[in-house]
């Protein structure tokens, strides 16, 4: 369903899209000629929504303004999206006639979509923008190589470790799925991923809490 922009931009979505790594340290003109441009769409998706699918996607970089969407390879959980995180950078600039992943929306959730005839228009004038562009497909080299690392680990204490370390936020990562769905993505027993979790704590790598885990020695994570 597509929204129409009211009489001016509110304050918290223009800082929430000046933090994304499209416009970070770019400059303001930037993101208000984006905001501007009638290719520009905020659309939002109700819970269940599938917004993208190896078969059904745009060539458009979007950005979640609200709400929570999940990124599955298959059965597999790649991520779960967060309001500011960006997706669809794989639809860009290339012509294959697939996406890579399907993007389901876990609840409602608010979008921002950047056509590629825009994105390439804000590069061209912003070259900052293109710098980030570029910084941004860096980082997701470097997310899925550690996710190939985390997939490969000999054991459930080293699965779970590149897990967190890749999921984690400033040391935080948020459940976002019941323990079967976490055993399931690392590929282990419900029974080795406990024991994994019971045998983390006690080396005092992490901290379980109820509302996620808190990671206290990334050093000896990253040493598993």
């Amino acid at each position: 369903m597509r929204q129409k922009w009211g009489a001016a931009v509110e304050e918290t979505l223009r800082a929430l899209l000046a933090g994304t790594f499209l416009f970070r340290g770019a400059p303001e003109q930037a993101l208000m000629f984006a905001l501007s441009d009638g290719r520009c769409r905020r659309e939002r998706a109700e819970r269940g929504t599938v917004i993208y699918a190896p078969h059904r996607f745009r060539r458009c970089l979007a950005v979640v303004l609200a709400g929570r969407v999940q990124v599955n390879k298959g059965e597999l959980i790649m991520s779960v999206l967060q309001p500011g995180d960006l997706f669809g950078a794989a639809a860009l600039f290339n012509d294959r006639a697939d996406y890579a992943t399907t993007l389901t929306a876990r609840s409602r959730c608010d979008l921002l979509f950047f056509p590629q005839a825009l994105v390439e228009e804000l590069m061209a004038r912003f070259p900052a923008v293109g710098y980030n562009y570029v910084a941004y497909l860096s980082q997701r080299i470097w997310f899925l190589n550690e996710k190939i690392d985390a997939l490969a680990a000999g054991s459930a204490e080293g699965k779970l470790a590149q897990y967190l370390l890749t999921h984690s936020r400033e040391g935080w990562m948020e459940w976002d799925c019941s323990a079967t769905g976490l055993a399931k993505r690392l590929g282990v027993s419900r029974a080795s991923l406990y024991r994994a979790l019971d045998a983390l704590t006690a080396s005092g790598a992490i901290r379980r809490e109820a509302a996620g885990i808190r990671l206290l020695d990334e050093e000896r994570l990253n040493g598993l």
